[in-house]
């Protein structure tokens, strides 16, 4: 599971006219989805996300997103199980069957939730305009495979 946390002064996910989630401070979340990806990927994802200590305090980079009372929006993003190796097309192999795409992704959000932080989900399958302002800028890349962050 790949997931790209930007730290936001705002963000919003809208479906036509529609804004099916947003947040002032916070965190947006782009959540890939990977082949074999499972239920121990999605909860040490939003452990490590709930936990990530990337706003200022003492420090530029000192407090979590629950420490500020920032909210979290979470997106499904299948392209982050894209590969670009072979050609110029992207090829998407690597994407996780859409209805177990779904859950694990609602899982990361449930995961956040049941931490105490505010949680919106944009909508699965859709095509979403999401817009944010990124504070810093300030973008990370969590990796989790087997129930364990990676480095990189």
């Amino acid at each position: 599971m790949r997931t790209v946390v930007q730290r936001v002064a705002r963000a919003e996910v809208r479906v036509g006219a529609e804004a099916v989630a947003r947040t002032g401070p916070g965190l947006l979340l782009l959540v890939g989805v990977e082949r074999g990806d499972g239920e121990a990927d999605a909860d040490a994802t939003a452990r490590k996300v709930a936990a990530l200590r990337v706003f200022p305090g003492r420090t530029p980079m000192d407090r979590t997103v629950g420490d500020v009372g920032g909210g979290v929006v979470v997106v499904s993003q299948f392209t982050l199980a894209g590969s670009v190796r072979g050609g110029n097309r992207p090829s998407f192999d690597g994407a996780e069957d859409p209805a177990r795409a779904e859950a694990l992704y609602l899982r990361v959000a449930q995961g956040l939730a049941d931490l105490g932080l505010p949680v919106s989900t944009g909508r699965f399958g859709a095509a979403m305009e999401v817009e944010l302002v990124n504070d810093g800028p300030a973008t990370f890349v969590v990796a989790v495979r087997g129930g364990r962050v990676e480095d990189r």
